[in-house]
C-alpha cells in the first residue's frame, strides 16, 4: 500500500496498536501506511520496536495487564495474519476469575492443522473451538465458562476439589446453569483421579511382567 499522509498513517496505526496491548503486525502497519522502509527507520530510531517474527510494538504505549498472553496470540498467526490461539483450560479459568491457583503453564487451545511448537511454559491443547465457545477477556479470545470448566471436566490433572469448586463458583455468579453444573459433576465423576491412573497403570504392568 502507498504510503498516506504521515499524521493519517500515525493516528491509523495507533487506533489499532492501542487495542493490542501496543503490538501491531507488519500487515496491520502496511494497511495503516507504513511500508517496510517505514517500518526500518522507525525501528532504528527507536519509535518501534521488534517483538517477534512480523510483530512490533509502540513502546510509548502501556502493556497490558496479560502481555505474556498478548505475545502467544500473536506467535499463533497463519499466514493470513490471524491468531489462531484461544486461551484455554487453567489459563481460561484465572481469567474468568475461577481459579484458586496460578497456573505454572499457559493453556492454549488451536487448531487440529496447527504446526508451530509452542515456547517454554506453555502447553497447547488441539482441538476445534467455535465462535459459541468462545468470548473476549482484555483484548484476548478466550474460551467461555462452559467451554472452560466442559475441558477441564475431562482433564485429570486438574483437582477434584478445586474444579468442584470453580463449577459451584461459575453457578453462584450465573455465568453458568445449575442444571450445567449437575451435567459438568457429572462428567468428572467418570474421570479416574491422576492417583488411581498411576496405580492402575503400575498394576497393569506387574501383571504384564509376571
Amino acid at each position: 500500500m502507498a504510503y498516506r499522509d504521515t499524521k493519517a498513517a500515525v493516528r491509523a496505526l495507533a487506533e489499532i496498536a492501542v487495542t493490542q496491548g501496543g503490538y501491531f503486525t507488519a500487515r496491520q502497519a502496511g494497511e495503516a501506511g507504513y511500508g517496510s522502509s517505514h517500518l526500518r527507520y522507525h525501528l532504528a530510531a527507536g519509535n518501534f520496536e521488534r517483538a517477534g517474527h512480523g510483530l512490533y510494538r509502540i513502546p510509548t504505549l502501556p502493556r497490558a495487564e496479560h502481555d505474556d498472553l498478548l505475545r502467544l496470540r500473536f506467535w499463533s498467526r497463519d499466514r493470513d495474519d490471524q491468531p489462531q490461539a484461544v486461551v484455554s483450560h487453567q489459563t481460561a479459568l484465572a481469567l474468568h476469575e475461577l481459579a484458586e491457583f496460578i497456573p505454572t503453564q499457559i493453556h492454549l487451545t488451536v487448531p487440529t492443522t496447527f504446526r508451530k511448537r509452542p515456547p517454554k511454559g506453555c502447553t497447547l491443547h488441539k482441538a476445534t473451538v467455535p465462535a459459541s465457545d468462545a468470548t473476549e477477556v482484555d483484548s484476548l479470545r478466550v474460551t467461555t465458562t462452559l467451554r472452560t470448566l466442559r475441558d477441564l471436566a475431562s482433564d485429570a490433572t486438574m483437582p477434584t476439589e478445586q474444579f468442584q469448586r470453580a463449577v459451584e463458583g461459575a453457578a453462584e455468579r450465573g455465568l453458568i446453569r445449575r442444571s450445567q453444573a449437575s451435567e459438568l459433576t457429572a462428567i468428572r465423576r467418570e474421570i479416574p483421579s491422576p492417583n488411581t491412573a498411576r496405580a492402575t497403570k503400575a498394576a497393569r504392568s506387574k501383571r504384564g511382567r509376571a
